[in-house]
């Protein structure tokens, strides 16, 4: 209850933010226009989400014939979370990664990168498919879809003002717009919406972390998993785009980002993560 209010309350400052987009943009009218866009992207996220996310790791879907490990340990998690057993995929990325998407436990994806299979003994990539599952059935798949798909949204009304302020300054003057404003928009509200949207994802993360743990009765597979996967995520490039990056179970751009405050981090940090599984801090 404690996680749903609070992931509620990030969700409504990124819909704030996003009318704040409309209301820079276009005043009253725009304001409106924001609202309405902030429900229809909320609305679309929770129905495509996790087509979106299939398509942008260019996954496919697999059988049980080709993957018969992968699918008997889904069919085994499933069974002891009493979970629907979700669609499987398979990435064509070789960084070592893994992700799930869906908007409930009915509507649910799985999947894992050719480099996941190809690095990880069975028993860490059970406690990668683990972490997935409790995802799942934690039905925040869709709250960090969502987050992610308004933080674009917000994303892309700061570059039109960013463009409006810079190149139609004194038109928008002429109409009682600021471009100063515009301009300090256009830096600020995409800044705030990152920041809201890494809340949301390294809050996910830690509890994923913990359900898995208490789903397997031990957290050792997944911390040796966290290990290599934090690794090799420094050392093999990804192409997933940004907005996705906080979908996965260890960030795939780590091998990018600069030295950085936490605040702005989509993921937890990797030891924190380890160390908390290994001090069965999870029971």
């Amino acid at each position: 209850m404690k996680n749903g209010l609070k992931t509620a309350v990030l969700l409504g400052g990124l819909a704030s933010l996003f009318m704040m987009a409309g209301a820079a943009l276009g005043g009253r009218g725009g304001l409106t226009i924001g609202a309405i866009l902030a429900l229809g992207t909320v609305g679309w996220s929770y129905w495509r989400s996790d087509t979106l996310a299939i398509r942008s790791a260019k996954a496919i879907e697999i059988s049980p014939i080709q993957y018969p490990e992968y699918h008997s340990i889904m069919v085994e998690l499933t069974a002891l979370a009493n979970m629907p057993m979700p669609r499987l995929y398979i990435s064509p990325e070789q960084q070592p990664n893994a992700f799930a998407t869906g908007r409930n436990p009915s509507n649910a994806a799985v999947c894992v990168t050719q480099g996941l299979l190809q690095t990880l003994e069975w028993g860490e990539v059970r406690g990668v498919l683990a972490h997935e599952l409790s995802h799942v059935k934690s039905r925040d798949i869709l709250t960090g879809s969502v987050a992610a798909a308004i933080a674009t949204a917000i994303s892309y009304a700061a570059n039109m003002a960013m463009y409006s302020g810079l190149f139609g300054g004194r038109r928008r003057a002429n109409n009682d717009g600021n471009p100063i404003i515009l301009l300090a928009f256009a830096m600020l509200a995409p800044m705030a919406a990152g920041l809201i949207q890494m809340a949301i994802s390294r809050s996910r993360e830690f509890e994923a972390d913990r359900d898995a743990a208490r789903m397997l009765g031990e957290g050792e597979s997944l911390a040796r998993a966290l290990e290599k996967l934090h690794g090799y995520s420094l050392q093999i490039s990804s192409n997933i785009p940004p907005p996705q990056a906080s979908h996965y179970i260890i960030n795939p751009l780590a091998n990018r980002r600069v030295a950085m405050s936490k605040l702005f981090a989509t993921h937890p940090d990797p030891a924190e993560r380890i160390r908390r599984l290994r001090t069965q801090e999870w029971r």
